[in-house]
């Protein structure tokens, strides 16, 4: 039997590479510890040598083996639960969704820059790189959707990239199409980001580098 998985991640508040694979596996019902390592903390300073070989997190562990980056995450949960549905059956629509997620996954500075992830805030919105990912989930769902609310059928990889995006949008209200606006708002309907957000809005901390429009909380 495969020894139990530990997740460890940062505040769920800020951390969108954190979200991705937490969102994916709470979502696909693969079991998992978190370890969360608040940004800016003691717990930091002093765990992050021990949990992370790169310094960052997301980083996932079984047993003595530990992945580390967003993306190998993924991949790895793909061939550790070949069942789950990570990425989608469909040749055509896996090729799409790995493709999509990788350039989440490099892609998309000037969004990154200009709205860092901040679920418990709320701030207007830049273009950015809108009008691309509108594309990039418009022909996904037309090409791959099979009908359904996600990117390329049931929820899987490409989706749980895409989920800090998401959060952004609300966010900075993103003006968005209506296509776009239905994925988003069944996106935040799905059990495992609704468990996320609930986490997130619990936490207390302030991280400056990441609220450059806000104010530290009384």
């Amino acid at each position: 039997m495969a020894a139990p998985l530990t997740l460890v991640i940062g505040n769920q508040n800020y951390s969108s590479w954190s979200m991705r694979p937490w969102v994916l596996m709470r979502q696909l019902g693969i079991e998992f510890d978190e370890v969360k390592l608040r940004f800016n903390s003691v717990e930091w300073d002093e765990s992050i040598a021990r949990w992370s070989p790169s310094g960052l997190v997301p980083v996932l562990w079984r047993g003595q083996q530990s992945v580390w980056d967003t993306l190998a995450i993924m991949e790895t949960l793909a061939e550790w639960y070949p069942g789950h549905g990570v990425w989608p059956a469909d040749p055509a629509a896996r090729a799409y969704a790995r493709s999509a997620a990788a350039e989440m996954h490099s892609g998309f500075r000037d969004l990154r820059s200009s709205m860092p992830m901040n679920i418990r805030s709320s701030h207007p919105a830049t273009r950015a790189n809108i009008d691309r990912i509108e594309h990039l989930w418009a022909t996904a769902r037309a090409r791959h959707g099979k009908g359904g609310p996600f990117l390329c059928g049931a929820f899987s990889a490409v989706d749980a990239m895409y989920a800090p995006v998401v959060m952004r949008f609300a966010t900075y209200a993103a003006p968005l199409a209506d296509e776009t606006a239905r994925y988003c708002e069944a996106m935040r309907a799905a059990p495992g980001i609704r468990a996320w957000v609930q986490a997130a809005l619990q936490e207390k901390e302030f991280v400056a580098d990441d609220e450059p429009y806000a104010t530290a909380p009384v």
